[in-house]
């Protein structure tokens, strides 16, 4: 039901490090109004991802960083309430870069174009395994990693939402040995029991060096990267000959403006003629339906499977972001705020 008020996270000040206290501000104000060519939605359910947080950033970028007193700007699946556009009517459940607030308005353009979901569609679906996570993961595996059988694959950050699904596609792309790093014995015991991961690795608890000299004995073929520092100079010191190398997230810098020293087993990609390749999902825009119909092929044939992390409240999201920079999250962070009418 729609009332006068829209409730907003805006950025308030651009923090150095870590999100402070003051980074967002929260607002209320009056609800949108809609102009010929517009739709207005009502967002219930956000996506929090690492990259949110490099959007913060005063630097240039694959997309432009958000404006002090702009919301927070989000992925959701919204529905439509009120419409004055062409191929949006009321009622329709819509995914786009709708920003920490409970209604936005959209001319259905921009760097990440609004688009309209089948009907009976699973937000939780559409904004984890078949959204901008699990289109990352089958992107960077199936055109940078390009595992082969007999191969090895390391993931990092495989309990996470991309790294979850990079190492199943690695799988069914034919990859023998898929090793996932991750922290904790639950998220471990999920990636070998549930994700059918050969191995896991729990960096908080084990030797990651050692455990990768004893799992993958040849070296490592392709390693997914989803947290940089350290864990990237362990798998670069163990590259195979033509390994790949798939630069997908760092989430081990915080993705402040100051990213810190670069990797210092650099060399190891001369040594072994290995590549070393950095990718970004908009890059792939125009694939993304080929790649959620094989991505479907999976789920519905039992071969790929996910998991969502919930927390609710719009209220709530600031201190969602943040979890994720503390590893608070088990697989793809979703805010649900309301459900659809």
């Amino acid at each position: 039901m729609r009332n006068d008020i829209n409730r907003r996270w805006v950025l308030n000040a651009r923090p150095q490090g870590a999100l402070q206290p003051d980074t967002f501000k929260w607002e209320e104000g009056p609800m949108p109004t809609v102009c010929d060519g517009e739709f207005l939605v009502r967002n219930l359910w956000l996506s929090f991802d690492p990259a949110q947080r490099g959007w913060i950033n005063d630097v240039p970028s694959y997309v432009p960083p958000v404006q002090i007193g702009e919301p927070m700007r989000a992925l959701a699946v919204a529905q439509v309430i009120e419409s004055r556009a062409p191929g949006f009517q009321p009622g329709d459940l819509v995914s786009g870069a709708f920003g920490w607030q409970e209604y936005a308005v959209s001319s259905g353009e921009g760097i990440m174009v609004p688009r309209k979901l089948v009907p009976g569609a699973d937000p939780q679906v559409e904004l984890s395994v078949l959204g901008g996570t699990g289109m990352t993961a089958y992107f960077g595996m199936e055109s940078i990693g390009k595992p082969a059988a007999g191969e090895t694959v390391v993931v990092s950050g495989a309990a996470g939402a991309t790294g979850s699904i990079a190492g199943q596609v690695a799988r069914l792309m034919g990859a023998a040995n898929v090793i996932g790093i991750a922290g904790g014995p639950d998220k471990c015991r999920w990636l070998t029991q549930e994700a059918k991961f050969d191995a896991a690795i729990d960096y908080k608890n084990e030797d990651v060096g050692a455990r990768l000299d004893a799992l993958a004995p040849n070296g490592v073929d392709v390693y997914f990267d989803n947290v940089g520092g350290e864990i990237l100079d362990l798998c670069l010191a163990r590259v195979a000959f033509k390994g790949r190398i798939v630069l997908c997230g760092g989430i081990s810098s915080g993705y402040g403006v100051d990213r810190g020293a670069g990797p210092a087993n650099y060399f190891q990609l001369v040594i072994k003629s290995a590549r070393m390749e950095g990718f970004i999902v908009l890059n792939y825009l125009d694939r993304f339906a080929e790649a959620a119909a094989r991505m479907r092929e999976w789920i519905d044939a039992g071969q790929l499977v996910w998991r969502v992390d919930v927390a609710s409240g719009l209220e709530n999201a600031p201190r969602t972001l943040a979890g994720l920079f503390a590893g608070a999250n088990f697989g793809k962070q979703l805010l649900k705020l309301a459900d659809p009418q």
